[in-house]
């Protein structure tokens, strides 16, 4: 338990963090599986839109430091590979 007034400031901090970066990899993750869900079903149209639609999510997730830079740009060019091979 903190003791003093800042450590109990940067507890709170923490907790808000947590809970922030817990909805933003659920959101990011959920777009994830839809877009993959799209490609598993050959359709190209709403692949694509879910495509669209999972990029600005995955970069918001990389700049917030969810998840690395380079691990936004994996996940954006293998969904790609995928929904040009439709």
């Amino acid at each position: 338990m903190a003791n003093s007034a800042s450590a109990r400031k940067r507890a709170n901090q923490a907790e808000q963090r947590r809970k922030n970066n817990a909805s933003r990899r659920s959101m990011m993750r959920t777009h994830l599986k839809a877009t993959l869900a799209a490609i598993t079903a050959a359709d190209k149209k709403t692949a694509e839109e879910a495509y669209k639609k999972v990029v600005p999510i995955l970069d918001s997730a990389a700049t917030h430091g969810l998840i690395s830079h380079n691990k936004a740009a994996r996940h954006k060019s293998r969904l790609k590979t995928q929904i040009k091979a439709l």
